[in-house]
């Protein structure tokens, strides 16, 4: 089954173990970014993947195009050119302490990618599945341009189009985004957000709920899903809820409401994780829930794949959810005693 994503992939320079900034002398290095991780998983899960992007010619940009082809990822149709890749700084947290994110991807190759740099046809011929994240239209008016056309392009050739909301208040402000988010959405079948994302992209809220203090008002969440799936006419909608009682220690499950529920989404497994790297969690679950509604029977097998795949996804230190297909059945099917494999 062919799918694709169209995005940004920044080099990742994150601190050994769990140091600071200030203390780190080297940085270990990787790719990454909210389409590119869903590519990835994709990819490892069987798809026929693509990565829409524009990169450099240069040594760091050929580094990110391998990155990718490394883990099964297209690159038919990754556009070279531009000056820089961008960067993010990562600090991994721990137990009370958050993580930290620094940016530097001003002037990225893929803010300057324009819809006649592709040829969409072919992009999406045969393409089942369409996905993109809030990020990129965050990144300027030629990347916006940019994925409107890819939008009708993919509804055009009969693709589903998912969105994953993803606010990002290092890259606009709230009247920014819903400025540009809701106009949006009318290309988007299937919506994929947390509580913050459905608040600060589109203005809409879960009601009583304390995300820090690990306090979920479940009613309130489905509340939101009705109300986004009414609003915006989604065909389904997706909301992860993540219980933060520390940096370390979260409680992670979902919703899903599409046509077929009766009268409340559905609710997922709860995890209990441990987390090693939450960086690229949201997007695990994406590429899960994907891969889930083209393969499973039924949407509540769907959502469980998705949640087991970025519970294993925040023990994985990296962007990229590296796991397969068989790792996540067994999570999903009750496997998560973590004994040794032998």
């Amino acid at each position: 089954m062919k799918t694709v994503t169209l995005g940004e992939i920044m080099l990742r320079l994150s601190t050994p173990g769990f140091q600071r900034f200030v203390q780190a002398q080297t940085f270990d290095v990787t790719y990454g970014g909210g389409e590119a991780n869903v590519a990835v998983a994709l990819a490892n899960y069987g798809m026929e993947s693509y990565f829409v992007t524009k990169l450099p010619r240069h040594e760091i940009g050929q580094a990110a195009v391998n990155h990718l082809r490394r883990f099964g990822v297209s690159d038919r149709f990754i556009v070279r050119g531009g000056d820089r890749v961008g960067i993010y700084f990562l600090e991994t947290g721990a137990s009370q302490r958050a993580s930290k994110v620094v940016y530097d991807r001003d002037a990225a190759a893929v803010t300057t990618l324009a819809p006649e740099e592709l040829d969409l046809e072919a992009v999406f011929e045969g393409a089942r599945w369409f996905h993109w994240t809030g990020i990129t239209p965050a990144l300027g008016e030629t990347a916006r341009r940019t994925l409107v056309e890819a939008c009708k392009a993919a509804q055009a050739a009969g693709a589903t189009v998912s969105c994953d909301l993803n606010y990002r208040a290092k890259l606009w402000t709230v009247e920014e985004a819903q400025a540009t988010m809701r106009p949006l959405m009318e290309h988007v079948d299937v919506c994929i957000a947390n509580e913050e994302d459905a608040e600060k992209s589109l203005g809409m809220t879960a009601g009583e709920t304390d995300v820090e203090g690990a306090e979920l008002d479940e009613a309130g969440y489905f509340r939101l899903a009705e109300r986004l799936k009414r609003a915006f006419d989604f065909d389904a909608v997706a909301i992860t809820l993540r219980e933060s009682f520390s940096a370390s220690h979260n409680g992670w499950s979902a919703i899903f409401h599409d046509d077929h529920a009766c009268h409340t989404p559905q609710r997922s497994t709860r995890y209990d994780i441990q987390i090693i790297d939450r960086v690229g969690g949201g997007d695990s679950f994406a590429s899960g829930l994907i891969a889930g509604l083209l393969q499973k029977e039924n949407s509540k097998d769907a959502l469980e794949f998705a949640v087991a795949a970025s519970c294993l996804k925040q023990t994985i230190p990296g962007d990229f959810n590296l796991v397969s297909r068989a790792e996540v059945e067994k999570l999903a099917a009750g496997g998560g005693s973590g004994r040794v494999e032998r």
